[in-house]
């Protein structure tokens, strides 16, 4: 893959960096826009160098020190951008489960497209940082098979590689859980889906579409309803391919009725160092227009949700992308 789109900036100097903010922030009015070119321009491990470097300058901090200057969608963001990639997964899993009702969006997301590795850090830093056991919590707010699949993501230990001799069994398992029988085995689903390699499990769909003459998917849609049918949707689709995933989920953040910024910018923000370049070039093979002119085009339509500043079009376009 080509990788992401926000790379280290090659002249970094944390306390230049430090200052160039401090003299953003002081005065009447805030320059977002020279605050937001700046730290798009930095990978995240960057911006926790800077972030060192301000504390040991002015001796305060400066994720406190922006949020006072800042607010709405453009504060979120910089404080997304602001937040180590694995704390950033916490709180958002973290939001997402706290208070009344869960966002199942937000956990199938994060649980369906994160390697193991990725997941068995985010418990760690959960763990720390909001003092809870995140599978407790998880279990707490979901129920049945929903349920089972996140416990069994959540261990963070898929097989590796691909296994010739349970290809055709996979596949024939499924069908026989699935179309193959009246009423469908979710436990198979379940236990092939969450546990199998990403390679194997492409093998596995192709092997499936020849016994069953349709996609996973389809079957999938057909024989289950709800948070379940959409986490093991997730799940097939990032076994396909983790770009083409999110290239869907930003296409539909955008097609409803006022974007949904919170996703818009929860994936930009997450998937900016790991694999954007390659996102975008599945949102255009998909849907015929770059990401960056749709992001444009949405922006100029919703400019007034976006005030104070027009820098956040401005970071999605040109600091993203």
């Amino acid at each position: 893959g080509a990788g992401g789109s926000v790379r280290p900036f090659v002249n970094f100097n944390a306390k230049h960096d430090a200052e160039v903010l401090h003299r953003a922030m002081k005065g009447i009015g805030t320059d977002e826009d020279a605050i937001l070119m700046l730290l798009t321009a930095r990978s995240n491990d960057q911006r926790q160098q800077i972030k060192a470097a301000y504390k040991k300058a002015y001796g305060k901090d400066l994720v406190s020190a922006l949020k006072s200057e800042l607010g709405g969608l453009f504060e979120s963001l910089i404080v997304a951008l602001m937040t180590p990639p694995v704390s950033y997964d916490a709180s958002q899993l973290q939001k997402a489960l706290k208070g009344a009702g869960t966002n199942d969006e937000v956990l199938i997301e994060i649980m369906a497209s994160r390697t193991g590795e990725q997941i068995k850090e985010i418990i760690k830093v959960y763990k720390k940082e909001f003092g809870g056991k995140l599978e407790k919590d998880i279990c707490g707010d979901t129920t049945g098979h929903y349920q089972k699949l996140l416990v069994i993501l959540l261990q963070g230990s898929r097989e590796e590689g691909v296994d010739e001799s349970k290809i055709e069994k996979d596949a024939k398992d499924l069908y026989a859980a699935g179309e193959g029988k009246f009423g469908t085995d979710e436990e198979k689903f379940i236990t092939i889906l969450g546990n199998r390699s990403a390679e194997h499990l492409r093998k596995v769909f192709d092997a499936y579409k020849k016994i069953s003459g349709s996609d996973i998917e389809d079957s999938i849609k057909g024989e289950t309803t709800g948070n379940l049918e959409d986490l093991l949707l997730a799940v097939v689709k990032c076994a396909r391919s983790v770009p083409e995933f999110f290239a869907e989920r930003l296409y539909k953040s955008m097609r409803r009725a006022g974007t949904d910024d919170d996703t818009l910018m929860r994936i930009m923000v997450s998937r900016s160092e790991v694999d954007m370049l390659d996102i975008r070039a599945s949102f255009k093979k998909k849907y015929g227009a770059s990401l960056y002119t749709t992001i444009q085009v949405l922006l100029t339509q919703t400019q007034s949700c976006y005030q104070p500043s027009t820098g956040v079009s401005v970071y999605f376009t040109s600091g993203f992308l």
